[in-house]
């Protein structure tokens, strides 16, 4: 039971990280244009900080560096259609 818990938990965060990119994205256009760059960095280190938790089997560094994958590429998939 405590397991369904933690998974229904994080669901819920990862699930927010969509809103919270896309609120981000309509509320900095002008900095999300300057620092496109910056952004997919960050999803690149998020992305190998989410593959090194799930090796080392730590669920929180995964889903921590998920949720910031999530929202910055949410920003900028929002800003690229904008």
């Amino acid at each position: 039971m405590e397991e369904v818990l933690k998974i229904i938990i994080v669901t819920i965060f990862l699930r927010a990280g969509f809103r919270i990119g896309d609120i981000l994205s309509k509320k900095t256009k002008e900095e999300l244009s300057q620092g496109k760059r910056w952004f997919q960095i960050l999803i690149i280190l998020g992305l190998i900080g989410g593959a090194f938790g799930a090796f080392v089997l730590n669920n929180t560094i995964m889903f921590s560096f998920l949720f910031i994958v999530i929202v910055a590429s949410r920003s900028l998939k929002k800003d690229s259609t904008s």
